[in-house]
């Protein structure tokens, strides 16, 4: 299937932004009368789902964050037939990366919301979930990076910033035959790992300050 720059770099993108933009955690919130951005950290993602709600709520947040960044990444790449044996070229993996740009970005800076929004965790990991296979080993390996720190240290923030910072590394050396004909895709990584960082820039002041809440405290 044949598909224009409009498509790849316009309307693959903008879906992929209003899919992203779904408020899913302040939509779970306001069936059960609450406004999320008024109560616990203020956050809109799953982890304050989680403070408010419950825990199955936090789960179920999660995981409609993570299938809002998956879902149009996997279609489009189909669409793109960047998902073959070839290595996309340059021109299809930018197209590919508009799209799940467009998805993360929809979630941190959600035109629902004001163009405010979340940290981005759960759909930038649905992302590198949908664009098999070449971000999907170091994804799945961040994942269970992000587990393990965040079961040990209680803290959310902090494996989540160490998943982000790790997967730059792991995409490398997943990728390590191929990397140089995916820098897009590489460049794509770090930018991502950067975005998600600066977005935890208020936890790990309250990292380096003692005063980050434990999830064992709330959940």
């Amino acid at each position: 299937m044949t598909v224009g720059p409009l498509m790849r770099f316009g309307v693959f993108p903008l879906a992929a932004y209003v899919i992203g933009a779904t408020p899913f955690g302040v939509i779970l919130a306001r069936v059960h009368g609450v406004d999320l951005r008024r109560v616990g950290s203020g956050n809109v993602g799953a982890t304050n789902v989680a403070r408010v709600l419950g825990p199955k709520w936090g789960y179920l947040c999660f995981a409609l964050d993570v299938l809002k960044g998956l879902l149009p990444v996997a279609l489009a790449g189909a669409m793109l037939q960047a998902t073959g044996g070839q290595i996309p070229s340059p021109a299809d993996q930018a197209a590919w990366l508009a799209v799940g740009l467009g998805a993360v970005l929809g979630h941190v800076c959600s035109f629902y919301l004001g163009f405010r929004g979340g940290k981005g965790v759960a759909t930038a990991l649905g992302v590198v979930l949908g664009m098999y296979p070449y971000f999907t080993g170091a994804g799945v390996v961040a994942m269970g990076l992000w587990v393990a720190v965040t079961l040990i240290s209680r803290y959310v923030s902090l494996g989540s910033i160490v998943a982000a910072v790790a997967f730059v590394p792991l995409f490398g050396a997943f990728n390590y035959r191929n990397v140089g004909g995916l820098w897009p895709l590489l460049i794509f990584a770090g930018a991502v790992a950067a975005l998600i960082v600066l977005r935890h820039r208020s936890n790990i002041r309250r990292l380096l300050e003692g005063t980050e809440n434990k999830i064992g405290r709330v959940w």
